[in-house]
């Protein structure tokens, strides 16, 4: 008999990476994207698996990072998103950055190629039809108003919603190299080998406080309906850091440790600027943490002030968009199924994770939940001790606690995993610093996720059967 196929409604990076999963452990998927039919605020192509803020996936070390052990894991369980990234790479210090176009155009093409994946461009309106037995919800951020108007109908919950800003893209050959120059932070090579992976803008404080100043009084794009509406701490636009103190920039994004101005190395800067690699050729650079929601022609002549960008094109300005996001630990069970419609499961950052490598992995999951239900086989999702695990376990109760627990955006980071005691001393008794302890804790921490994901997928019943 023909296998009923799973429909997955969303094309982005949770989506996809759900899409791939059904097929890739032999279950047919549809796949619902409803560009180009419509559009979004924030998208400009019809591309899956579209980056439309960062181009960056954030550090790729595995053993000190948790974003880097995630994208760890992810590579063990046969990541499209993350396969596609590192074939689209582009130098970024210690980070997995790629290149936008390279990279959708990759996953877009290997999903229309697989056998068992069908794409719909359609937009799904209201709830799915009765006979889709068995639906993956990864409509991200801006999920369409009829569809997250019939979700809300059916749980009765309202939704929570969070502003998410976009960063400029300058061209490179507008960058003045005689004031500018790159190197990446205490010059760490990335996944590419390359330490100088980041064109860094240095400000003294005169130029500084000028900066800050402009950035106070610059017309900001407000919207009154928005205005109730919290920021994620992972997005804020630079005017909202701004408005926190006048330090905060330099102490956040335009923090100027680890780097020397070839230009003139006996000076130290007091603030930097750094711009990261936005596509292969290297023809286009991101302003790194310039989230912004200054008006276009404001944007334009307060970021000619920094030096090395007096000129600057922009291929892109910085912009803002709405995102939405359920009460996943009151509104999903532990197989991250709704539980008014366990028909429905839900992936990406609809469900309360922040960040492309954190979407990715929740259609990770739920495409592999999917795919068991549908053969018939047990599953049972990662040890709360891996990094996949300890976001699945955020996302349904781990932070709900007490009359006055909320539920905010998350993304992974090791205070999800359970805690581990850092060691005293190193391996020849010598005693540890506590930097050092914590260095050696996340270590210890990282090493003993991909020990248990090793043991969760040799006994898991769906990989066995591959």
């Amino acid at each position: 008999m023909t296998m009923k196929p799973v429909h997955v409604i969303g094309g982005g990076l949770a989506g996809s990476e759900a899409a791939w999963q059904l097929a890739q452990t032999g279950v047919p998927a549809v796949l619902h994207e409803m560009r180009p039919v419509r559009g979004t605020d924030a998208h400009r192509t019809e591309g899956l698996a579209e980056l439309v803020c960062s181009n960056s996936f954030r550090s790729d070390d595995w053993q000190y990072n948790a974003v880097g052990l995630l994208h760890a894991e992810m590579r063990r369980c046969g990541s499209i998103i993350l396969s596609s990234g590192d074939a689209h790479q582009v130098p970024a210090g210690g980070a997995l950055a790629v290149d936008r176009d390279g990279f959708s155009a990759d996953v877009t093409a290997r999903l229309e190629a697989h056998p068992l994946v069908t794409i719909v461009r359609e937009e799904v309106t209201g709830l799915p039809p009765a006979d889709w037995d068995s639906v993956i919800v990864a409509t991200g951020p801006l999920t369409s108003p009829a569809l997250a108007e019939a979700i809300l109908e059916l749980t009765g919950e309202d939704s929570l919603s969070f502003f998410d800003a976009i960063a400029p893209i300058v061209h490179f050959d507008s960058i003045d190299m005689s004031k500018a120059w790159r190197q990446s932070r205490y010059d760490k090579e990335g996944p590419g080998g390359d330490a100088a992976a980041y064109i860094n803008c240095p400000m003294d404080r005169e130029q500084y406080d000028a900066f800050i100043d402009a950035l106070l009084a610059g017309p900001k794009s407000e919207f009154k309906d928005w205005e109730a509406v919290p920021y994620f701490d992972g997005c804020l636009p630079i005017e909202v850091m701004t408005e926190r103190g006048r330090e905060t920039l330099r102490h956040g994004p335009m923090k100027p440790v680890g780097l020397t101005n070839a230009h003139n190395p006996t000076v130290k800067a007091h603030a930097i600027v750094q711009l990261r690699q936005d596509n292969a050729l290297g023809t286009l650079w991101n302003m790194v943490g310039f989230q912004t929601k200054l008006k276009h022609g404001a944007q334009t002549d307060i970021f000619r002030m920094i030096p090395g960008l007096e000129n600057a094109q922009f291929a892109r300005l910085g912009g803002l968009h709405r995102n939405t996001f359920l009460n996943s630990p009151r509104l999903l069970d532990d197989r991250l199924r709704l539980k008014a419609d366990t028909r429905l499961r839900f992936a990406g950052q609809v469900t309360g994770v922040e960040g492309y490598v954190e979407s990715a992995a929740l259609g990770l999951l739920t495409g592999r939940l999917a795919a068991a239900e549908r053969l018939g086989r047990p599953i049972t999702l990662p040890p709360a001790t891996t990094a996949l695990g300890a976001l699945a376990t955020h996302i349904t109760g781990g932070f709900m606690e007490g009359p006055k627990a909320t539920f905010q955006p998350m993304n992974i980071n090791y205070g999800l995993l359970p805690p581990m005691e850092a060691p005293k001393h190193d391996g020849e008794g010598r005693k540890l610093q506590p930097q050092d302890r914590g260095r050696a804790k996340k270590r210890m921490m990282s090493e003993r996720a991909m020990a248990d994901l090793e043991t969760w997928l040799t006994s898991d019943a769906l990989v066995a059967a591959e």
